[in-house]
């Protein structure tokens, strides 16, 4: 198989796996509502974009906490974009909240124009170092930014752990990185934790691995599309034994200049 017919497999793959999941990474509505609360003075009428929004699932999360806000979902792949419409239409919130496709580097977006920036697992795609400076300007003055990124808890993983990290993310960094990156990059830390483990199992990793259970019965006759299979499970097996050296931690911060 030719590098490029790979990736093509690789890429029908992940997107089987991730179809319908309730959520494309670790977590949960409490935890949205935690890292919500840490939002100083938010307006009751805020406008707010979820960036890299995957279908949705905190977009609409966002928007019934918030239910005076108007909320812009916007994401690289238009499958989930489509996936973000359905389920704002069904939760009957489509007046206020709309999804786009979009990149999340060059964002279409006027300056100044929101009061809330969010982002849930997905801000490593263009480094976090790099997603807090581009993105700052679109906060007006006083306005917060809140995402998710995978972080070191300990400093004794396993090897073998710490070499398919170092391949997954390289720029994985340790948890007392972040309040350090968003003092630098312009902004005051609101506050932060750690998602706890349910919020990687129940909206995540468990409905992921139901999913790995019938695409392994459906392709038993494509060795490659099995292998591909295999490293998503090997993703969930090593939180499954290795989630007490690493998490995802929630950062919320305010631009101040």
């Amino acid at each position: 198989m030719s590098g490029t017919d790979a990736e093509a497999l690789a890429r029908r793959v992940m997107f089987l796996v991730h179809r319908d999941l309730p959520r494309e990474g670790p977590g949960n509505r409490e935890s949205t509502a935690r890292a919500l609360a840490m939002v100083p003075e938010i307006p009751a009428a805020a406008e707010v974009l979820d960036i890299g929004c995957g279908p949705g699932r905190q977009t609409l999360d966002l928007a019934a906490l918030l239910p005076r806000a108007r909320v812009l979902g916007v994401d690289a792949h238009a499958g989930f974009v489509e996936d973000g419409v359905r389920r704002a239409a069904r939760a009957g919130v489509s007046d206020r909240v709309r999804f786009a496709v979009g990149d999340m580097r060059a964002l279409d977006v006027e300056p100044g124009t929101f009061d809330l920036l969010w982002c849930e697992g997905a801000a490593y795609i263009m480094g976090v170092e790099a997603a807090l400076a581009a993105w700052r300007p679109l906060l007006k003055v006083g306005g917060c930014l809140a995402f998710t990124d995978a972080v070191w808890l300990t400093d004794s993983a396993p090897q073998t752990l710490r070499t398919w990290w170092q391949s997954e993310y390289p720029g994985m960094r340790t948890l007392e990185s972040g309040p350090v990156r968003v003092t630098d990059a312009g902004y005051a830390l609101c506050g932060q934790f750690v998602l706890p483990e349910a919020a990687w199992w129940d909206d995540y990793y468990k409905p992921m691995e139901s999913r790995l259970a019938s695409l392994r019965v459906e392709m038993e006759s494509e060795p490659a599309a099995l292998a591909a299979l295999a490293e998503h499970q090997r993703e969930i097996d090593y939180y499954r034994r290795w989630s007490d050296h690493y998490g995802y931690q929630f950062v919320v911060a305010r631009r101040i200049v």
